[in-house]
């Protein structure tokens, strides 16, 4: 038998680093993702994500896995000399087997040789070489999916889209990517046709560049990325807050002006939001530490240094009142007039995604890697329930807006899976099974009767608060970071890992929805 490989295989580092931060991305390793990727340098790669499919490294290993076990029994060389297999394979391309005809006639268990109706061992792929990987498999539209027509497209980032916010008083449409920008997108109020002066203007937003500004004395070094991972609207809509993954944050006027920069964290922002008055900015770092920031002047109000791992969220009470959640797996509650916390909530057991008041400020949830969300009493350090039954890291929650309901809780998990919970009773109502992949983003309509939820299986699903019924679907092209519904609620905004952003008209949804009601 001959020790010859089948196979000359060509894998590139940028190829393996690439499935490596799309499988920590896709199992949940938000952080561990984003390290890995700026220490890689392959989100600057020519790769293209939006062809590769969900579980792709996984995909691979098992591939690899079968052709070894095949390996072991195809060694034997055909009769001209030549292997049973050959050719050049790429791992992110589809391979194409160079197989002589005599081995072909020779494995009767491949029907499209010799005609039989035995289901083949292995399909021959009959693609060109050096076609991408096949694209998923386009499906019969139903009722609940949105039509081409009721989507506008809005391409111009040339790496992911990571977050996105609408202005609260324009249509305007603000975005933040892995190419260090951010970007202000005019959305029309109807879409126009793909070739009209609307749908031009609509594909010129300003862009806001990312430029490094802090002392040498950092400790972040001058190539380290300016990825925009974190915006947000003051409630006006006359100023646009940004945070990078370089520790800088900026503030920009509606119209694109840059009115000062932040400069003072050592690490990666991931949380930035203004007060509900609009006059404090409050951002959460991965140096461990939060900020206050004066919105109006560009200056430090005070910073809190209580956490002893990274910060991933921060969320406000009231105008000085927040509370920061960590890696260390705590959560403090501060007033802007001492650095001493005026809580602290211990309780969960691995580190703590995202936190959020409820809209009287009388609670607060937090959702966790340990699989739980948990709701608490502001008035003490005490958790009232534990909502416990996701099976994976519960990444992301929303409260329902509607004050005419009960008190809502809708959470969002790796394990594919959004709930619905009635915070007076700690019950899960609702468990909504529409997606096949982690749940990255939550959004509630303004008037709470609509929820939607982002995935990475390229897919967001608008679900009725009132019976969780799915009433609409729309896929795209890449995995979903983050979806936006806008203040007027007809339209949600989704950013995707494709680099492209598309925005959903459902004003025929709120009318037919209106008329069955």
């Amino acid at each position: 038998m001959s020790s010859k490989p089948l196979t000359h295989t060509t894998v590139s580092s940028d190829e393996i680093n690439y499935l490596v931060f799309r499988y920590l991305q896709e199992s949940g390793y938000v952080h561990s993702a984003f390290a890995f990727g700026y220490e890689s340098q392959v989100i600057k790669t020519k790769i293209d994500g939006s062809q590769i499919p969900p579980g792709a490294l996984l995909s691979f290993v098992q591939r690899g896995i079968n052709f070894v076990e095949i390996e072991e029994s195809l060694m034997e060389e055909s009769k001209d000399g030549t292997h049973a297999m050959d050719g050049v394979t790429s791992l992110l391309d589809v391979h194409r087997c160079l197989c002589n005809q005599d081995f072909k006639t020779s494995r009767q268990n491949l029907n499209v040789i010799n005609g039989t109706n035995d289901p083949p061992l292995m399909e021959v792929d009959e693609k060109e070489p050096g076609t991408s990987m096949d694209k998923p498999k386009e499906k019969k539209k139903s009722n609940v999916d949105v039509p081409d027509s009721d989507v506008l497209t809005l391409r111009g980032h040339t790496s992911e889209v990571f977050v996105c916010a609408w202005n609260p008083r324009t249509s305007v449409l603000a975005t933040g990517s892995g190419d260090s920008t951010a970007r202000i997108w005019p959305i029309p109020t109807t879409f126009p046709a793909p070739s009209s002066a609307s749908a031009a203007a609509a594909a010129q937003p300003l862009v806001l560049p990312h430029t490094t500004e802090r002392p040498r004395s950092t400790t972040l070094t001058k190539h380290k990325s300016n990825d925009v991972t974190t915006l947000d609207w003051n409630p006006t809509g006359t100023l646009l807050a940004t945070g990078s993954y370089d520790g800088v944050a900026k503030v920009w006027t509606e119209t694109g002006d840059l009115k000062f920069s932040l400069v003072h964290h050592s690490g990666p922002l991931f949380s930035l939001k203004w007060n509900k008055r609009g006059n404090y900015i409050l951002i959460g770092s991965v140096d461990k530490t939060t900020t206050v920031w004066n919105g109006l002047s560009g200056q430090l109000v005070r910073q809190f240094t209580m956490h002893e791992a990274p910060c991933l969220d921060v969320d406000w009470k009231d105008d000085v009142t927040f509370a920061s959640c960590s890696t260390d797996k705590l959560i403090y509650m501060h007033n802007l007039e001492s650095n001493v916390p005026i809580r602290a909530y211990r309780g969960h057991e691995d580190e703590i995604n995202c936190i959020r008041f409820d809209p009287s400020g009388m609670l607060l949830a937090s959702c966790s890697d340990d699989y739980t969300a948990k709701i608490w009493s502001t008035k003490s350090n005490k958790m009232l329930f534990n909502l416990a039954e996701h099976t994976r890291e519960v990444y992301t929650m929303k409260w329902c807006p509607s004050a005419n309901r009960r008190l809502v809780l809708a959470t969002a998990s790796f394990d594919a899976m959004v709930k619905l919970w009635d915070v007076n009773s700690g019950r899960c109502i609702k468990t909504l099974t529409g997606h096949a992949d982690p749940v990255y983003s939550l959004a509630y309509s303004p008037d709470g009767q609509f929820l939607v939820s982002g995935s990475f299986d390229r897919s967001f699903c608008i679900w009725s608060a009132k019976d969780g019924s799915l009433v609409k679907r729309f896929a795209g092209d890449g995995g979903i970071f983050e979806v936006a519904w806008n203040p007027v609620g007809d339209k949600v905004a989704a950013c995707f890992s494709s680099n492209t952003v598309c925005v959903v008209d459902l004003r025929k949804m709120m009318s037919s929805t209106v008329k069955a009601s």
